[in-house]
């Protein structure tokens, strides 16, 4: 594998954090974001206005329980091209987070914390990504810059997209479909002072929002995203009680 970096290299000296303790705090946050009322596990529909039409959220939530949230969406529709709206339904009271247990999760492991190159390309670059339920279709997401590193002897040039300002990698490796999420892991993408340097801390690595919801529609590794040996870093597999399944 490449050359690992601490977190000392990336927060300040005087108040160093361990990373064991950060790694701990954050499977905290991800449990509490997960069973909020509006994470993964409480999507229970997403709703399409026909074509032209923009729903109104608050007509909607009419006569709904109180345990539900109603929020709205857009999205470009994948072969016109045009602004698509639709609805979200969310339930604090979902089977799913009822019977939700925990994510599965490999032991903190420093060594699977990799720095690597980051090179901004100039423009508006789009890459397309396969989405789970698109029947092979792809969209097309912008990727503002190549992370290049070398894993275990090998050379990748990964592409992260932009979520909101944060780059958003989407990977691949041999854990998918059993020990991990079958299409794959998601993992934001840390930068550091240095603009040309970021670090991918794969003990964050997270099972995406469609492995606790079969309503939502994510992204999938490209070619370029799928790592040739075992990422054993990060979420395995969302775990639930009763056998329950959230992919329902």
């Amino acid at each position: 594998m490449s050359t690992a970096v601490s977190h000392s290299a990336i927060v300040d000296p005087v108040d160093p954090v361990d990373p064991a303790e950060e790694w701990d705090a954050w499977r905290a946050e991800r449990h509490r974001s997960l069973t909020s009322p509006t994470g993964n596990l409480a999507l229970v529909e997403t709703r399409w206005a026909p074509p032209g039409e923009i729903p109104d959220a608050a007509d909607a939530h009419a006569d709904l329980p109180d345990t539900v949230t109603v929020t709205t969406l857009r999205r470009t529709e994948r072969v016109t091209g045009e602004t698509e709206y639709g609805l979200r339904f969310w339930d604090a009271d979902a089977p799913a987070i009822r019977h939700f247990d925990r994510v599965d999760a490999f032991p903190h492991d420093p060594a699977w914390v990799l720095e690597a190159t980051y090179t901004p390309v100039p423009g508006a670059r789009s890459i397309a990504f396969e989405h789970i339920r698109d029947n092979g279709g792809s969209r097309d997401l912008v990727v503002p810059g190549d992370i290049t590193l070398t894993v275990d002897g090998r050379a990748y040039t990964l592409s992260a997209f932009d979520d909101d300002g944060t780059l958003l990698l989407v990977f691949g490796d041999p854990t998918n479909g059993g020990t991990t999420y079958g299409a794959g892991r998601f993992l934001f993408v840390r930068r550091t002072d240095d603009e040309s340097r970021v670090v991918l801390d794969f003990n964050q690595a997270f099972v995406p929002p469609c492995g606790f919801s079969d309503q939502y529609n994510c992204p999938m590794p490209p070619r370029q995203n799928r790592f040739h040996l075992p990422v054993e870093a990060g979420e395995k597999l969302p775990l639930f009680r009763d056998g329950f399944d959230a992919q329902h």
